[in-house]
């Protein structure tokens, strides 16, 4: 019944990656046997950081996956090809020589990310395949890649089922996605799938509990994370940041005024920081966005007869771009314009999937703090959602801030030592406050600890009254005895540096 147009939402079990184990004008399709020679074995090495143990790695191990060439000395792949990679190598299909390669941009939000090879022998034949269109439902596709870690190139044909928005397994995001019928296995991820020798989508990921039904990257997605980084930077994709609520019940449009025809979405709540904070306001009723009515459900029709979610307009834009708000108020309708000026990334609270970066961390008195993250959830392994704590998990039920830039700071785990005697059990703790003071990021959470320096105890608590209370000097004088015990390397990470 309710739903947020911010674009996360958690992962369900059902799904799994299936891999890891401005553009030229229309031209002549690329023939057949052309294509396979654009295709692209990929090897990766990977290091992943340990979410428990923030300070450490969780050591090296290799993957595979496919991708394919595109102008500009370019390989287009899947980001969880790459991510958290640690060295590079691509074949191409019918050599046996191997290259080194590296990571150009990615875009782990749509899982997608382009490679280049330095040495140029590598480009020096083949063709450059093309982006095409958005495909339309039941039209003919075929499948490019190397799955099952096979040295073989495999073509599979299948058929686009449907287009509508599904969440990535990489990142949580949710976005437009196409689904096809062909056999999609481990390996196959970041192979193009092609209808007349164009790329009209980057294999993402299979559903584990159907046979041969997998997901794409569409083309639209693949040209908005090409159009992202033409200026060199890397935003995503943009929120309006508001929870919504269905208005399908006619009760509800009485009460709020609507007339029986008219269809929209209810506001609940507007996340602080976001475009629509101080333009939007609760028990608005959204009906329109860029000009296209919200359906009570809260679709809208993004080709004719054929419904997605109202985010589609909105992930249309690009970070900074503008959209027309069409609302109903007060009894009356209204029109707003809105800059979408904030990454949907930065919307929820517990953040989602991150790579390619190290975890935040600090120690006092032995204690470990990091924030809540969907990495850190994650080391409950494949089934987190039901094995990690429930008073953690309770988190992502509710997971918008309640100011901006927010965090969940824990006290992960106590490094044991004479100074936190009595707390060595202590694990996933959430602190609210410091010395009686309410923190709500890691940062205010150090600031909070070194304000003090000149008082005798320092207090952390807890939202139900429970206190963890250390002797301050005795704290800092034991901090360089636990890094030494304990192999680590520094009291902080290094965002956390002066």
């Amino acid at each position: 019944m309710f739903t947020c147009e911010s674009p996360w939402s958690r992962i369900p079990a059902r799904w799994a990656l299936a891999g890891l184990a401005a553009l030229a004008l229309a031209a002549a399709p690329v023939r057949a046997d052309d294509v396979k020679d654009a295709i692209v074995k990929i090897y990766t090495i990977v290091n992943t950081p340990d979410y428990y143990n923030p300070w450490s790695m969780r050591g090296t191990g290799a993957g595979t996956g496919s991708g394919a060439i595109i102008k500009g000395r370019k390989i287009l792949t899947n980001a969880h090809v790459v991510g958290n990679q640690t060295f590079i190598q691509v074949r191409r299909y019918g050599e046996a020589r191997r290259y080194t390669a590296r990571v150009l941009e990615v875009s782990h939000e749509a899982d997608l990310a382009l490679l280049t090879v330095d040495d140029p022998d590598f480009f020096a034949r083949g063709p450059a395949l093309e982006l095409g269109p958005l495909p339309d439902a039941q039209e003919e596709v075929l499948v490019y890649g190397f799955p099952l870690g096979g040295d073989t190139l495999s073509i599979t044909k299948g058929v686009i089922s449907r287009i509508e928005h599904q969440t990535y397994s990489h990142s949580s995001a949710n976005l437009l996605a196409g689904q096809i019928d062909a056999a999609i296995n481990p390996g196959n991820s970041g192979g193009p799938v092609l209808i007349d020798g164009k790329i009209v989508g980057v294999v993402m990921q299979g559903m584990t509990q159907a046979d041969n039904i997998g997901y794409m990257v569409p083309a639209n997605v693949v040209r908005h994370f090409f159009a992202d980084i033409e200026d060199g930077g890397r935003a995503g994709f943009p929120s309006l940041g508001v929870v919504l609520q269905e208005m399908e019940n006619p009760d509800l449009k009485r009460k709020y005024r609507m007339p029986v025809e008219q269809t929209g979405m209810l506001v609940t709540r507007v996340l602080p920081g976001s475009p629509a904070d101080g333009a939007l306001k609760e028990g608005d009723v959204l009906v329109s966005l860029a000009g296209h009515p919200i359906a009570d459900d809260g679709t809208v029709e993004f080709r004719p007869r054929q419904r997605t979610s109202l985010s589609y307009w909105i992930q249309e834009r690009q970070v900074g771009e503008p959209i027309e708000v069409g609302l109903w108020r007060d009894g009356a309708p209204q029109a707003l314009s809105l800059a979408l000026d904030r990454p949907a990334a930065e919307d929820p609270l517990v953040p989602n999937e991150q790579y390619d970066v190290l975890p935040s961390y600090y120690v006092y008195g032995g204690v470990v703090f990091s924030p809540l993250s969907k990495n850190l959830l994650r080391m409950w392994g494949p089934n987190w959602f039901a094995n990690a704590p429930n008073e953690l998990m309770a988190f992502l039920s509710d997971n918008v801030p309640e100011v901006e830039g927010e965090q969940v700071v824990l006290a992960l785990k106590v490094l044991a030592a004479d100074v936190n005697q009595g707390y060595h059990g202590l694990s996933n703790w959430v602190v609210e406050t410091v010395d009686g003071q309410r923190i709500r990021t890691m940062r205010e959470l150090i600031a909070a600890v070194e304000k003090g320096a000149g008082n005798e105890f320092i207090t952390f608590g807890d939202g139900s009254g429970q206190v963890l209370v250390l002797d301050r000097k005795k704290a800092e004088a034991s901090t360089t005895d636990i890094l030494n015990t304990y192999r680590i390397a520094a009291d902080r990470s290094p965002d956390f540096k002066p």
